[in-house]
């Protein structure tokens, strides 16, 4: 099996940042909109080297969204930053009527996504984001894993014409995906390859996904692990062509487990091949202050986790 290692820990935050700083270099119809967190978004480097392509539109989240919509009429190509349960929960109605609705070409960038926000806590940890923004028609839904991936897929969106959501993180985690690896929008990434078990998995979940399948070799299990980065639109040959060896999958996210990446797998599996399925989530909960580790212990999103679902999928072959 392919080993994943890492030299350093980055967030996926900063990837964004570094993105975008690129974007800015080199498109000149870029420009960045910030709700008075641009630290957090990691936007400094693109307001130094354009600071008239750069819109500070304060604590009005709503009134963000309703101008990046209005840039687009010009051509330009806006990407808003802001905190995920701001980006999304608080705008709701505006990313639905003026973005979506209208297939405006926005990029809803959004920072501090799931329960690794840590001790900001259930107020600030949003786990329904994914979920509200893939039943928006014409959204497509990118959740990175690392800060390579990150910053690929914030110079990939860019190029694609409408209306997407970016989502992203605070803590640092390993950079193990290849530093110039092309981000290709819908199209997952198998990472290992493997007989008894399919792991599908997305954002910070994929390096768990990875320490999970070498737990379960050893216990001479062979897992293939899928990274889906896109989960909107998602890969769909990918996840039907692993199980036709596996049988059986395993979804992991950082997520609630309503309304997110394994619903979506589980309609795939039920229109076209039905096999055992178990869910690494949040169970319908809101998450609490804590540290990142702490909290994905408690809510069951680890490496160990995921040997668990993967051993009782196997068993339900």
């Amino acid at each position: 099996m392919k080993k994943y290692t890492y030299t350093e820990k980055k967030d996926t935050r900063s990837g964004f940042g570094a993105g975008l700083a690129e974007l800015g270099d080199t498109n000149e119809n870029v420009v960045a909109l910030c709700a008075d967190l641009v630290g957090s978004l990691k936007m400094e480097k693109f307001i130094e080297n354009h600071p008239k392509r750069f819109f500070q539109i304060g604590i009005a989240e709503a009134n963000m969204m309703g101008i990046a919509a209005g840039l687009t009429i010009g051509g330009k190509i806006p990407f808003t930053g802001t905190f995920a349960n701001f980006s999304t929960g608080r705008v709701y109605d505006q990313i639905r009527q003026s973005i979506a609705y209208s297939n405006k070409n926005v990029k809803v960038c959004a920072s501090h996504a799931g329960l690794t926000l840590g001790e900001d806590g259930a107020t600030h940890q949003i786990l329904e984001d994914i979920g509200l923004m893939k039943m928006l028609p014409g959204m497509t839904v990118i959740n990175t894993c690392d800060y390579n991936q990150t910053k690929a897929a914030t110079l990939a969106i860019a190029e694609h014409v409408g209306p997407v959501y970016l989502r992203f993180g605070r803590p640092k985690v390993p950079v193990f995906m290849p530093e110039n690896e092309k981000f290709e929008i819908g199209k997952a990434i198998q990472l290992t390859e493997g007989n008894d078990v399919t792991i599908i998995a997305t954002g910070h979940l994929v390096w768990e996904a990875l320490q999970a399948s070498e737990k379960l070799e050893a216990m001479g299990v062979s897992a293939e692990v899928i990274n889906i980065h896109t989960i909107k639109p998602l890969d769909e040959e990918a996840i039907l062509k692993s199980i036709a060896k596996t049988s059986c999958i395993v979804t992991a996210e950082e997520h609630n487990i309503l309304g997110g990446l394994g619903e979506s797998v589980s309609r795939v599996l039920a229109k076209n091949n039905p096999v055992p399925q178990e869910f690494v989530a949040v169970n319908d909960s809101f998450g609490e202050s804590g540290t990142p580790e702490q909290l994905m212990k408690k809510y069951g999103l680890t490496d160990n986790d995921i040997v668990l679902a993967a051993k009782k999928a196997i068993s339900r072959k």
